[in-house]
């Protein structure tokens, strides 16, 4: 056997290879959703650097909202592609989870058996001999064997570039895209060029990691490849075995793309089903990763007002007639007749505020940026009652009740089965409603909300995504389980995008 091929270096680069095609085609599902990239945070239109689309954007705010932008992609090529972004966002958390941990294995064993020796350069003249080899390639030849122990120096410079700076910027960026990375540690988040930035770099990085990985593959059947499959399969140098090695790999690269495909279509056969499966594989990492996270007062002063975003996208367009005339009245009259509906007292209390009652009660200002699972984002001053102090108005927590339901005058804009749409609405827990930027915001930027934007009074819950944060509130009351309500899942998101209750990443 080559010692320089064991066992566990051959195993864990087949699970790389399979988790790294479930990374990139539920990134690729999740890019759809939303096909543009911008360097400024405030994702205006017109100011893309890149996109995937030949629509371009109205410079109108609230006339086209961002699941307007979205695309379809084929199961062939996303996961699981066909407008499925909550269940991309399942997939590629779990892929993610799953590669890093693959990833510690392969880097602790790496060092503790000394063959890091083999792929790190431990002399400077790596690079000369490097740009040999890539002379040889460019002109379509390639190095003798003798240069190979295992590999060539322009393939140790690819290996350790990928490996310890491609890798670890792929994770360290992605975490600056979770709300509650931005909202417990703004300054790292800013360190990137803010949301967006992280977002175009990771996209960069994506599409340089894909390239190595088609060249690495490609090469592996190029060059020497009586030397390279025989120790990949069997860790033998042995030529003799060629034949038999060329076979397994072509046969274990189809079935890997095979298992790809099948996860599309597995996915999107009975979508719940996924939902409920990768929610619960996920979670766990999501609650010792990231979801112990709480943002603090002093982590809000990161952001000051020449961080104010000049564009604010938005979800969902305001109520219709026919969804609420009430709503539609209110708005007439200036909202003297809009009303919030608080409900689930201890022994059934409610009461309807008006917004001047709201106004009433100790007013909580901060700058936050909003980001939508779908990749947006924009950054405002928002002005509004903590929802708590909303909540206090009912007396205390009634015994049992582990939620509070927010709800929308405006309808979902679709639903998971096309049936009727149905009221907006969203269920946070009681850790997330005792954070300091959870209000009931009827201000941005020092003035009255906008209608697009949820006027009267909208949910801001900054440790969150955008889909937990209802528009146009009609109502807010205590629950005791959210499973009573809608599909079951926590909100009109969860059920309709079958995205995560816990919108913390």
């Amino acid at each position: 056997m080559d010692p320089d091929f064991p066992l566990w270096l051959r195993a864990t680069h087949l699970i790389n290879f399979v988790l790294i095609g479930i990374l990139l085609r539920s990134g690729w599902e999740m890019l759809s959703s939303l096909p543009r990239l911008w360097w400024s945070n405030d994702s205006a239109p017109g100011k893309e650097w890149l996109r995937f689309t030949k629509r371009k954007l109205p410079k109108e705010e609230g006339v086209y909202t961002s699941l307007m932008d979205e695309r379809s992609l084929s199961p062939l090529i996303g996961l699981p592609g066909r407008k499925n972004i909550g269940l991309g966002r399942h997939w590629h958390g779990l892929g993610t989870t799953l590669w890093m941990l693959n990833g510690i294995v392969y880097v602790v064993l790496l060092f503790g058996t000394g063959l890091w020796r083999r792929i790190i350069p431990t002399s400077w003249d790596i690079f000369p001999q490097a740009w040999d080899s890539l002379v040889m390639y460019l002109g379509f030849t390639k190095p003798s064997v003798e240069h190979f122990q295992p590999y060539d120096a322009l393939q140790m410079l690819g290996y350790t570039f990928i490996i310890f700076v491609v890798a670890p910027l792929m994770i360290l960026t992605g975490l600056a895209m979770a709300p509650a990375i931005r909202n417990r540690f703004p300054r790292y988040v800013k360190f990137w060029g803010g949301h967006q930035g992280a977002r175009s770099i990771h996209f960069i990085l994506m599409v340089i990691m894909t390239l190595f990985i088609v060249m690495h593959v490609s090469l592996v059947f190029i060059v020497h490849a009586e030397y390279n499959l025989p120790r990949m399969i069997f860790g033998a140098n042995d030529p003799e075995r060629y034949a038999q090695a060329f076979t397994i790999a072509l046969a274990t690269i189809t079935i890997v793309i095979f298992f790809w495909i099948f996860l599309s279509y597995w996915s999107l056969a009975d979508r719940p089903r996924a939902q409920r499966f990768l929610v619960k594989v996920t979670e766990p990492a999501r609650k010792i990763g990231l979801g112990w996270m709480k943002p603090t007062v002093e982590d809000a002063k990161a952001l000051g007002e020449d961080d104010v975003s000049e564009f604010h996208w938005t979800n969902g367009l305001p109520p219709t007639e026919d969804e609420s005339p009430e709503w539609l009245e209110a708005k007439a009259n200036n909202w003297e007749s809009w009303r919030l509906h608080v409900g689930g007292g201890a022994d059934g209390e409610s009461l309807d505020l008006s917004l001047d009652d709201l106004k009433q009660l100790p007013k909580v200002e901060y700058y936050a940026t909003h980001t939508c699972m779908q990749g947006w984002s924009g950054t405002s001053l928002w002005g509004g009652a903590r929802l708590t102090d909303v909540l206090d108005l009912l007396g205390p927590r009634p015994q049992g009740a582990n939620y509070v339901m927010v709800e929308s005058y405006g309808l979902a804009q679709e639903m998971i089965d096309h049936r009727p749409r149905e009221p907006f609405y969203s269920v946070l827990d009681l850790d997330t409603i005792e954070e300091q930027g959870v209000i009931l915001a009827y201000e941005r930027n020092s003035k009255p909300l906008e209608v697009h934007l949820g006027a009267p009074v909208r949910l801001r819950a900054e440790s969150n995504h955008g889909y937990k944060m209802v528009k146009w509130v009609k109502s807010v009351q205590w629950i005791d389980d959210y499973s009573k309500y809608g599909d079951g899942r926590g909100g009109t998101r969860e059920d309709s995008a079958l995205q995560a209750f816990n919108g913390r990443i």
